[in-house]
Order: C-alpha cells, then sequence, then structure tokens
C-alpha cells in the first residue's frame, strides 16, 4: 500500500515532516517608509532573524523532524514541470504585483524569464524588486506613465518582498491527507499562495493531493484557524481572517464531497475580530492529549458552533454548544479534564505583553514537547511548572514578525497518535 505524501491527524502527534521558509532578505529589502505597504512591524535585524530560525530547525532536527523548505520544493516544482510551470508562476507573480503598467510588466517577465536557474528565480522573486533592477522603459517608449513621472526612482520597490513568507502556517492548511489552498485576507499575504500552487500542481511528491479549498473560492480562510482535533473532528476560527462563508463551503466539500475526507464533524469557534484575537492559535493551542496554552481573555466572547453532515445532501447541521472552553474543550477530546495553561500563567498585565508575543502560540512536536519562544518567560515558567518539556526558540528578532513557533511551521506528516 502505497504511503499518504501528507499525515496530519491531530497537533500533538509526534512531527514528522514540517514545511517551513527560512527568513530572508525579504525582511529587510525596504525602507522603514514602506512598512504599511509591505505588511511590515519592524526593521529586522535579518541576520539574527536567520540565526534565531536556524536554531528553531535544529531544535526540530534533534527531535527527529524531516525539516521541508517553501524555498527548495518550489524550485524543485519549477524542475519538475518545466517551462509551463515556470511560466505559470512567473504570470501569477506579474498578476500579483500590483503593477499596471504593460511596459513595466514587460521588463519584470524579461528579467524573471532571463533567470535559468530555479532556486535563484524563487529567491529573485521573494526579496521583491526595485526599479534598478529592470531596464526601465523611457519617456520615449509611447508610456504616458513616464512622461507624466510615475515611474519610481531607482531604489524605490517596483514589487514588494515577501515579508511574511516565513509564517508557512497561514496560506496552506494539511487536513488529514489532503491540504486547503487559502484565500488570504490580505493582498500582501494572497501573493504567497502561487508559490503553494506551483508545489501542488506540480512536485512528484505532492501534486495528487486532495485540495479541500482552492484559493479561487470567493471567501477567507488562513491555516493559522485550522487545528486538526483526530482524524475525524476539526476546529476552526470564525475570525477577521476566515470567513464563516469558508467554514460553510469547507464543510459541505468534506462532509459531501467525492476526495475522501474523513472529517465528520467541525467546531467554529467565534472569536474577536481583532489584531490580537488574529487566528485561533494565536489564543490557543494543543500541547498534550488533555492540554492546550491559551489566553484567557478568549472566555469573554467564546462562541463554538458543532456543524455536522445535514439530513439533505450538500447541507449541514449547526448546533450551538453552551459552557466554558474547557467544558467545550472536554467534551471534544472525549477526556474527563482539560488542563488550561494560561498565557504567562494568568498575569492579566503580563499576558497582555506575552500574548503579543505569541506566548499561545506554541508547536507541539510530541505529547508534552513544546516549541516556545524564549522571551514568554512568564508562559514558559507556567508551562515548566506543568512538567512540559520546552523546545525553547530566541526569539529577539523572529517575534517581530508578530508570529510564534505553529505559525513558522507547517506539519506535512505526524505520528498517528
Amino acid at each position: 500500500m502505497q504511503k499518504k505524501r501528507l499525515c496530519v491527524h491531530s497537533e500533538i502527534g509526534t512531527l514528522k515532516k514540517v514545511l517551513v521558509h527560512r527568513v530572508g532578505w525579504e525582511t529587510g529589502n525596504y525602507r522603514v517608509e514602506d512598512f504599511d505597504r509591505v505588511f511590515s512591524h519592524d526593521a529586522t535585524f535579518v541576520r539574527r532573524a536567520q540565526e534565531e530560525h536556524d536554531a528553531f530547525t535544529d531544535l526540530m532536527r534533534k527531535e527527529g523532524v524531516e525539516v521541508l523548505y517553501l524555498e527548495d520544493l518550489v524550485a524543485e516544482s519549477l524542475d519538475a514541470g518545466g517551462c509551463q510551470a515556470r511560466s505559470e508562476l512567473i504570470e501569477k507573480y506579474l498578476k500579483y504585483s500590483d503593477v499596471r503598467d504593460p511596459l513595466l510588466l514587460d521588463a519584470i517577465r524579461a528579467l524573471l524569464e532571463s533567470i535559468t536557474d530555479s532556486r535563484a528565480l524563487v529567491m529573485r522573486m521573494i526579496e521583491g524588486l526595485q526599479y534598478k533592477d529592470i531596464d526601465v522603459p523611457h519617456a520615449d517608449s509611447y508610456s504616458l506613465s513616464s512622461f507624466e513621472g510615475e515611474l519610481g526612482k531607482p531604489d524605490d520597490l517596483l514589487v514588494i518582498p515577501f515579508d511574511s513568507l516565513v509564517f508557512t502556517r497561514d496560506p496552506i492548511s494539511v487536513i488529514g491527507h489532503g491540504v486547503n489552498i487559502n484565500r488570504m485576507y490580505w493582498p500582501q499575504r494572497n501573493r504567497e499562495v502561487p508559490f503553494y500552487e506551483t508545489i501542488f500542481d506540480y512536485h512528484p511528491m505532492y501534486c495528487d493531493v486532495p485540495r479541500w479549498y482552492t484559493n479561487d473560492l470567493p471567501f477567507h480562510a488562513e491555516g493559522g484557524d485550522v487545528l486538526n482535533i483526530d482524524a475525524h473532528t476539526l476546529a476552526i476560527g470564525l475570525s477577521q481572517r476566515t470567513e464563516a462563508g469558508a467554514i460553510d463551503l469547507l464543510a459541505r466539500r468534506m462532509f459531501w464531497g467525492n476526495m475522501g475526507s474523513e472529517i465528520e464533524t467541525i467546531y467554529a469557534f467565534k472569536i474577536p475580530k481583532s489584531y490580537a484575537f488574529m487566528h485561533l492559535d494565536t489564543v490557543f493551542t494543543q500541547i498534550d492529549y488533555d492540554a492546550f496554552t491559551y489566553y484567557p481573555e478568549i472566555e469573554r466572547t467564546l462562541g463554538v458552533y458543532k456543524i455536522t453532515r445535514g439530513a439533505k445532501p450538500d447541507t449541514c447541521s449547526i448546533e450551538l454548544l453552551e459552557g466554558s472552553l474547557a467544558n467545550i474543550l472536554e467534551r471534544i477530546l472525549g477526556v474527563d479534564r482539560v488542563r488550561l495553561v494560561p498565557c504567562a500563567g494568568g498575569d492579566p498585565v503580563q499576558a497582555s505583553r506575552e500574548q503579543f508575543n505569541d506566548g499561545s502560540n506554541t508547536l507541539c512536536v510530541k505529547p508534552g514537547t513544546v516549541c516556545v519562544y524564549e522571551r514568554n518567560v512568564f508562559t514558559n515558567e507556567a508551562l515548566a511548572k506543568e512538567g512540559f518539556e520546552l523546545l525553547v526558540v530566541p526569539s529577539a528578532e523572529l517575534s517581530r514578525g508578530r508570529g510564534g513557533p505553529r505559525c513558522m511551521s507547517m506539519p506535512f506528516e505526524r505520528e498517528e497518535l
């Protein structure tokens, strides 16, 4: 029997294979004045961030995890797909570039087509482009934009870099043996999706996996809102980044589709539509059979819907659940008692600060062993007191991107529980 290419049935099964992107010069290839346009939060010390990311991946390797790099998989996919794969990725890159002048688009296309090495092409795309990188059309090129002075100066950004690409959790969601290819909330991040589409279109290992959700569907959805409870159960955040319509569509496709989905129940957790509650995994993450880290503020606005297959074809049955977060998680997991470890040990002042630095966003490597950010000292102390083994990631620079260890990782394979 052929081994499944993807296999993720939980958040805590021993991690065997994970997808990451090593943070690079896409986080430093722009001015401070470009922060809003790039979707950046700070002036990252790039080399230190790379050292911290390397420490993160080394911690996982020491636990026996195979680390895959996004940039390598895309390059391998381009090599496998040949001219067609390269042409499709370049055209998608241009489509999402926010460049409208046809002469500039032609100049960008010419530059990218001139790069013959697949990995060099991928990295050139990721790092963004300045006007000085291309042959800028002159005023005699029949472009009114040139005459009107709309073209930028040599050091101005032409195509913004992929500053958030390090957060591989969001553009896709691996569920069971298939994948969601998401429609991202922010246009800056939706530009990342073609890299993943290239992998799942052309990579020999992954081109044949089922797609539960696709980027061309009309509703926003992001991977940080998806938690695999078990082979038959999902938890999904109903958040700023994942719309109710997306959960409806996904449920119908998984319950009624013919792609082999095993999911029978979806729990939609309604969380505030604000930056502090960006995704469900910034509110709580599972770290053991019966334990979660969580941000206590979620209790104020919690609403949970149980979604199952409806009585009529292509319909769903929806039930609003009553009870505290602990009560609801106990029912979902089928355990007598759930352990909730609060961010910063429950101290409201420190919880606010450590929530800002993703104290509740942990990556479980195996039951009871979790990757955490070094800077969240109060949360880490609370976890240690509960007996958890901590894989501590240096995070002075990585944390500036506003995403934790779970955000920076997309499991491709976990052991079954």
